[in-house]
């Protein structure tokens, strides 16, 4: 066997096993998130597996998309639908909307990073709350179609779409932080008491977003807090955090969300979870770009500051100014008369 075919099947081997991943990953999410279903088994206001799916996406490429059909092949298969033709055409729907959304990104030039203003805008209306109406569409289509949807078909379409955007807008960008994360290094002690203090405090909110008083704003000073000291890689789980604890809430008609229709709940908990995710996102976003040109700014300082040393005189001094001229040199060399 030559060099080039052991390349071959070792990169042929590691793009299966990465396919594999992204399809366990997919169907272990997809469980996860019909924990909390609302409509016919099926329709969650959260679907982790379409973040799982973006950032595999994203981090690996979009030769894993054969994962994602796999594992939303297995999640729909075992939900008792009508036909093994709904589940073929919802699982369309499911890769569909990833692959979609992977394109807008593409095309916008999105980083991983997140390190833009643009890239949490991009992430926001094109890979979350366009992209998804393919999936939402599909799905509750092939419901309603095949007579399936014991519910109204927008309230299940709301519920489907807006569980796949929070799907993209809360996990993919943990995935995302948690990818690009590396151990600090010479960090102060006081960094970490205050990196335990945030989780502290996110577990705390979260359990009061739970409780019969209605105090799901206490968040958004949290999700601040997170964005401006640990930018993304802090405000991301942050707004994961509080969102699952949310959506807990709303599914169990606890807290905030006891004594309302299924409707009314759900857009509470969607705008709630919309606004947590934003916030996160755009905060923890401007906040790194201020910091990057802040510190574009003190190199050119200091690269100034270094080519003004090396072309003043060395005369153990600061560069001599031009001295002014006599009041006889500004006559032509005369005096002025008294």
């Amino acid at each position: 066997m030559t060099v080039t075919s052991r390349d071959r099947l070792r990169r042929g081997g590691m793009t299966a096993l990465q396919i594999c991943a992204v399809a366990a990953l997919y169907y272990a999410s997809g469980k996860l998130g019909l924990l909390q279903q609302l409509v016919r088994g099926q329709v969650t206001p959260l679907w982790p597996a379409s973040g799982i799916a973006l950032a595999g996406l994203l981090l690996i490429g979009p030769r894993t998309w054969p994962g994602i059909t796999l594992g939303a092949f297995l999640i729909n298969i075992s939900l008792n639908l009508p036909s093994i033709t709904a589940v073929l055409v919802i699982t369309t729907g499911d890769t569909l909307a990833p692959l979609c959304s992977y394109a807008l990104l593409h095309r916008a030039g999105f980083r991983t990073r997140m390190n833009r203003w643009r890239d949490a805008l991009a992430l926001v209306f094109l890979g979350a709350f366009t992209s998804m109406l393919i999936s939402a569409t599909v799905g509750c289509g092939t419901l309603h179609l095949t007579g399936a949807l014991p519910g109204g078909f927008w309230p299940t379409w709301w519920v489907w779409w807006t569980g796949d955007a929070m799907g993209v807008l809360v996990v993919a960008p943990a995935l995302l932080a948690l990818r690009s994360a590396r151990w600090p290094k010479d960090a102060p002690p006081s960094r970490w008491v205050e990196g335990s203090l945030l989780g502290a405090a996110t577990i705390s909110i979260g359990l009061l977003q739970t409780s019969p008083t209605p105090l799901l704003f206490l968040a958004f000073p949290l999700l601040t807090w997170a964005a401006f000291r640990f930018q993304r890689a802090g405000a991301a789980p942050c707004a994961l955090a509080v969102s699952t604890f949310a959506i807990f809430a709303a599914t169990r008609r606890s807290g905030p969300f006891a004594g309302h229709t299924l409707l009314a709940n759900m857009i509470s908990l969607q705008a709630f979870n919309g606004a947590a995710a934003l916030t996160a996102l755009l905060l923890s976003a401007a906040i790194t770009e201020r910091n990057q040109t802040q510190e574009k700014i003190e190199e050119a300082c200091r690269r100034l500051a270094e080519m003004v040393e090396r072309t003043a005189p060395d005369t153990g001094g600061p560069p001599a100014l031009p001295h002014a001229q006599s009041d006889g040199e500004e006559n032509g060399g005369q005096a002025r008369p008294s």
